[in-house]
Parts: structure tokens; sequence; C-alpha cells
């Protein structure tokens, strides 16, 4: 009898233990992909301590490691820590295991600002918010020395009270990284369709200046409901922005 209880309790501590989620770090219950890239995956998930939901950007070590990366993941942790503010994602912590780097980072739960202007331009009112929210983070990093240098509808999240939060700081520069002895940065970064015409020359150029034509690309885009640029192909692109061709509708 001793013998059969055994087996019973033991059966029911193995249920008990399939019903447990598995912890990552034991503390995060892992729920579903939010975007995936080729160094990382971001998951929502919840700490099981305090009920709080956040998201958890996991890299690859293998794969930093492999392309080089590990500075630029660095000083991808050093800007969030000192770049904290409303209308920016915040970092909460860094940790490691042998094989990942997992930053726990703010739950923006309502999305992008790109499924919102995809559907058509934004009421003036809503543009302006959204607008006075991005110029507001934008400013507070270049008072920093940082620049965004990836600033696009894909990069701005919306919260649950209809405010913006940037993200995606993987691209971003601080000033001390200028290169040459005249101040500039010289990496060709951003998406084509938002990068101004002094980052397509190879000559050098202003963080923060560049950061400021994506916004102008981007309050167009809220207010016009397309592109300033419309083109067929990267050299037709890139023609338009050198000669600002490009009309109000």
């Amino acid at each position: 009898m001793a013998a059969s209880t055994l087996v019973k309790s033991g059966n029911g501590a193995e249920k008990r233990a399939k019903k447990e989620p598995k912890l990552l770090l034991g503390r995060f219950e892992v729920g579903k992909l939010l975007g995936a890239g080729t160094f990382a995956k971001v998951y929502v998930a919840r700490n099981v301590r305090t009920d709080e939901l956040v998201a958890i950007k996991a890299l690859d070590k293998e794969k930093i490691v492999k392309w080089g990366l590990i500075s630029q993941i660095k000083r991808e942790i050093a800007i969030l820590r000192r770049v904290r503010h409303p209308y920016i994602v915040q970092l909460f912590e860094v940790m490691a295991t042998k094989t990942k780097i997992y930053f726990v980072m703010e739950y923006v739960c309502g999305g992008e600002l790109f499924s919102r202007i995809s559907k058509g331009r934004l009421r003036e009112d809503a543009a302006r918010r959204y607008f006075q929210q991005l110029v507001s983070a934008v400013a507070f990093c270049h008072a920093r020395g940082v620049f965004h240098r990836d600033l696009k509808p894909e990069n701005l999240l919306v919260d649950e009270n209809g405010d913006l939060k940037v993200s995606d700081f993987g691209l971003s520069a601080v000033a001390e990284q200028s290169r040459g002895g005249d101040d500039l940065l010289h990496t060709f970064c951003g998406m084509p369709a938002y990068v101004a015409p002094e980052v397509l020359s190879r000559r050098g150029y202003d963080g923060a200046k560049v950061d400021i034509w994506s916004c102008g690309i981007i309050l167009f885009v809220l207010t016009a409901g397309c592109l300033p640029f419309r083109y067929c192909n990267i050299v037709s692109l890139y023609r338009k922005i050198y000669k600002g061709d490009f009309r109000c509708p």
C-alpha cells in the first residue's frame, strides 16, 4: 500500500510540475512573440513577483560575436540607461546566460505608430500630439549627446494612454563616436526613405540634424498619409532626396 501511495504521489507531483510554467531566469513567464530580427527576438512576459508585463528582447550571443556586434550591444545598453524619458521605451535591466543576452524593457501594448498611419493620414490634432511627443524625446536625447539615426514610424510605439514611445536604439550613436576630427558621424544607417541627403553623400553628417530630417519625414507621413519622396527604385529615391523633389498633397 505504501508503494502504491508513493507512486500516486509521484504522479501528482509530475502533473503539478507540468502545469507550472517554466520561468525565464526564475522570474519571467514568457508569452507571445512580438517581433523577430536577425539577431534578436522580442517577447511579452510577466514578472511573477510583481505581476507586471514587460517586453524581453533576447539576443543570440553566438550571432553577436560572429558578426562583431559586441561593442554595438554595449553601446545600446549604455544609451538606454542614459535616456530615461516619458516618451522613450525604458530599459529595466540586462541579464545574460551562456547563450543569450536579455533586455528587460517596458512593455508598450498599443503597437507601432506605423499600423495607425497605414490606414491613411491622421487628423491634424492627433498628428500634432504625436509629433510634439517625438520632438520632446529627440530633444532630450540630443541634449545628452545621443543620436537615434533610425527614426521611422515602425520604431515609434503607442502605449495604452495613446502616448508615443521611441524604441529601437540599436543604430544609435553618441557624440564621442565622431571620427576624423570633424565632429561628424560617418556610418551609413537608417531606412532609405527617412535618410537625410548628407548621409547619402557619405562625407560625414551631424547626428542631430539627420534625426531632425527624419522627424520631418515622419510629420509629412502623419499628415499626408504617404511618403514625400515616392520612388520605383532606390536610385530614383536618392535622386529625389538630393533634389528635394516632392509635392504636398
